[in-house]
C-alpha cells in the first residue's frame, strides 16, 4: 500500500487526524502517522526559507536582507514558482513497516462517522482519495 500526500496539506491532514476520537491501535497508528507528517513539516518549512534566502536582496556581507521579520525578496515571482513547486511535490509513504498503519488509516477514514464541513470536508476527501488510491500499490 502507498499513499501520496502533498507537502501543502500535510499539515491540515495532521490537525484533521489529530482531532479525531481514536483508541488503541488506531490511535497509535494515527500517533505514528502523525510523526511522519511532522518531520516532512519540519524539512518543508526548512526548504522553505532555504528558497527564501536564495531569493532574498543581500547585505554588504552577502548575508540575506531580513526586514519585519521577513526575507527581502528580490523577485517574487521566481521566488513564488519555486516555492509552488516546493509545496506541489509529493511525501510518499508506502509498505514495509508502514502497511499496517496504512491500512489502520485507510479504515478510520472510510469509516469515520465525523461530520466534516467546508475546508475540512474537502481535505477529507482528499485524504479517503489517497488512501483508496493507493490500496493497489
Amino acid at each position: 500500500m502507498k499513499v501520496e500526500l502533498e507537502n501543502r496539506k500535510l499539515e491540515q491532514a495532521a490537525n484533521l487526524l489529530f482531532h479525531l476520537a481514536l483508541k488503541g491501535k488506531q490511535s497509535r497508528h494515527r500517533t505514528k502517522f502523525i510523526k511522519l507528517l511532522q518531520a516532512r513539516i519540519e524539512e518543508v518549512e526548512e526548504q522553505r526559507i532555504q528558497l527564501a534566502k536564495e531569493h532574498s536582496n543581500l547585505d554588504e556581507e552577502g548575508n540575506p536582507i531580513v526586514k519585519n521579520n521577513k526575507f527581502d525578496i528580490k523577485d517574487l515571482d521566481a521566488f513564488s514558482k519555486d516555492l509552488e513547486e516546493l509545496y506541489d511535490e509529493k511525501m510518499v509513504i508506502e509498505g514495509g513497516d508502514y502497511t499496517s498503519m496504512l491500512k489502520t488509516l485507510k479504515e478510520v477514514l472510510l469509516t469515520c462517522e465525523v461530520e466534516f464541513s467546508g475546508k475540512e470536508a474537502v481535505l477529507y476527501d482528499y485524504l479517503c482519495e489517497q488512501f483508496e488510491g493507493g490500496e493497489n500499490e
